[in-house]
């Protein structure tokens, strides 16, 4: 029996895998997915962004109903947690997202090569006993948990991202260390549902690489919030015990040892590469110092025929980011051309408020030396904010001195996420602040903080 042959085989069906895939399917491309978990759509859809988001989206609701609905006037009694029906919810969201991808594979014609993938040679896909051929090799396999030293991750009481969706009951001290996004997002969520939660990070600050003002600002209404934040502060030990968990903390810079104890601990410290027991090491693909794939600008190994995109190559592990680069280079290999501005990938935090961001921080901009203008604008004097009684945080455009070119916005506040796409869309088209604050924007919205800053760049808000 002669073995199966693809134009393209993708290996990985997470975001960027699978829309790889369907692109390729579209535009003619004979085209597999390999993928060994039981259900299609990797990290993201199974054990990250969607279930978190559902858990976010209830936690928020669970909290307005038991504290801030009676401010406008919606008196509600009795409000009681069902943590198994809201992890049936999240549950349902998850199934519905994935069998929507099963969907899509059997309208375009994509075969799902269940199992786990290995390259066997350039040109060849092993699953299992089966041997498959291929023009194209698409590496997608994604990212996985950092694990810190010292320290054994059960998903019972020391958990990671994954354990911390399927916790069977709210702890009463939830311990996150890492004050990155994901541990932000999960520590939220628990705090909501009755939690007393203690965040610990190494850095003298919380979301590293964010725009500082911006972060400094989100980590005063998390503490109004009540979370706790332990900074310049590093984990050294922690240990499951009958009751709990047992950890040894003390200062980044050297000191003094504590203890610290809490029901469950969350370390969060980041995700690395995906791309053991794939063969790469016996077909010669080069990898950086980090585990990441070395591609070209065509996303090309330096092995012709294999691709890598997504969270195995350089550049931030989002799922839009692995989604666009998926679709450039099924775009590229039928013949077409594609272009991706790594300035312009936003990055969210799901929080409440929201933060978002696309472009350049402060920091950087001071760092290259470039003369810049700020704008910045808060939710507080927006009228549709004061409506929704969500006026914490703002909107802060960072502009060229000279040109008036829009090189950065940071958002912290309601809907940050949805305001961003405005300012990325601007920026893909070289905009000016200018640009923005002479756009017309509907009244009352949250997008009129937007184009408040703009304006607040010349020095001419309207409204403050």
């Amino acid at each position: 029996m002669s073995e199966k042959s693809y134009d393209v085989i993708v290996i990985g069906a997470g975001p960027g895998g699978y829309v790889c895939a369907i692109r390729a399917a579209q535009l003619g491309l004979k085209t597999a997915v390999v993928e060994k978990r039981a259900a299609l759509g990797g990290t993201c859809l199974n054990v990250g962004c969607i279930p978190s988001k559902a858990l976010l989206s209830a936690s928020e609701k669970y909290e307005a109903a038991g504290h801030h609905f009676a401010e406008m006037g919606i008196k509600v009694s009795g409000v009681k947690l069902d943590l198994a029906t809201m992890m049936g919810h999240k549950s349902k969201v998850v199934a519905d997202n994935t069998k929507g991808i099963e969907f899509l594979f059997k309208k375009n014609k994509i075969d799902w090569l269940k199992g786990e993938g290995t390259i066997a040679a350039t040109g060849k896909v092993q699953v299992g006993a089966e041997t498959y051929s291929a023009k194209h090799i698409v590496i997608a396999t994604g990212s996985e948990v950092s694990p810190l030293p010292g320290i054994t991750i059960d998903e019972k009481k020391i958990v990671s991202s994954t354990g911390a969706l399927e916790l069977e009951k709210v702890p009463d001290h939830l311990v996150v260390i890492g004050a990155g996004v994901i541990g932000l997002e999960l520590g939220t969520v628990w705090r909501r549902l009755g939690a007393k939660v203690t965040v610990i990070e190494y850095l003298d600050r919380v979301m590293p690489g964010m725009d500082l003002e911006v972060a400094k600002a989100a980590q005063r209404i998390f503490e109004k919030q009540g979370i706790t934040f332990r900074l310049s502060t590093k984990v050294t030990s922690a240990k499951a015990e009958k009751n709990g968990v047992a950890l040894t903390i003390e200062p980044a810079a050297g000191g003094k040892a504590e203890t610290l104890a809490g029901d469950c601990v969350l370390v969060a410290v980041g995700r690395r590469p995906h791309t053991d027991k794939l063969g790469l090491d016996k077909v010669g693909v080069a990898m950086d110092k980090r585990g990441r794939i070395e591609t070209n600008a065509h996303f090309e190994t330096n092995i012709k025929g294999i691709y890598a995109i997504g969270d195995v190559i350089a550049g931030p592990m989002l799922a839009h980011k692995a989604e666009d680069e998926g679709v450039i280079l099924a775009e590229m290999l039928a013949g077409q051309s594609g272009h991706i501005d790594y300035n312009l990938i936003p990055g969210v935090v799901y929080t409440w408020p929201e933060i978002a961001n696309v472009g350049q921080t402060e920091e950087q901009l001071k760092e290259a030396g470039t003369a810049y203008k700020v704008g910045k604008f808060p939710f507080m004097a927006n009228g549709r904010a004061r409506a929704m009684a969500a006026t914490d945080g703002f909107v802060k455009i960072l502009a060229d001195a000279k040109t008036d070119k829009v090189l950065g916005v940071h958002i912290v506040g309601p809907e940050a996420g949805t305001l961003i796409a405005e300012c990325v869309l601007a920026m893909e088209f070289g905009a000016s602040s200018e640009d923005i604050a002479r756009t017309c924007h509907a009244h009352p919205t949250l997008n009129e903080v937007v184009k408040e800053a703009a304006l607040a760049v010349d020095g001419r808000p309207l409204h403050i």
